[in-house]
């Protein structure tokens, strides 16, 4: 018995030396951070029903380099496109929005991943501490495209 609880010790301890942890910020958490450690925010607006904001969110965003660029340099925001949260930030308050029976589109997903009229998944934007629009992109990108975005707006 304590051999197994001397080696599910050992293993617990081991995990978290090896993975990085992305830290994760909610929009209110953000605003009040910036207060006092303006930093740009980078944004992915996502579903869960999309493959390629899965395949970022496996791939992308367990990278360690792509993890010590956020934690170190941004605060990072993940944002389902199709939460029914309301969610306060810059001084408005976003809201779901319906479109059909079992379908609609968050406000803020809107406002930020609205290119060229048409809203894609996955989107990342950038967001200077003001809370302007620094960056957007829609599609996939991988750690290295992710890497020369993120080093750009540092």
């Amino acid at each position: 018995m304590k051999k197994r609880f001397f080696i599910l010790l050992i293993f617990f301890w081991a995990i978290p030396s090896g993975f990085a942890q992305l830290k994760t910020y909610s929009f209110e958490e953000v605003e009040k951070l910036s207060k006092e450690n303006p930093k740009p925010i980078v944004v992915l607006i996502h579903t869960s029903w999309c493959k390629y904001c899965k395949m970022m969110e496996n791939s992308t965003f367990r990278n360690p380099e792509i993890i010590t660029l956020l934690n170190n340099n941004f605060y990072f925001i993940s944002l389902d496109a199709e939460s029914k949260k309301e969610i306060t930030f810059n001084n408005h308050t976003f809201k779901f929005k319906p479109k059909g029976q079992n379908t609609g589109i968050h406000e803020l997903a809107t406002a930020l991943a609205t290119i060229d009229r048409e809203v894609v998944y996955p989107t990342i934007t950038i967001l200077a501490s003001d809370f302007s629009i620094l960056f957007q992109k829609h599609s996939f990108l991988n750690a290295k495209a992710l890497v020369s975005i993120l080093e750009k707006m540092e």
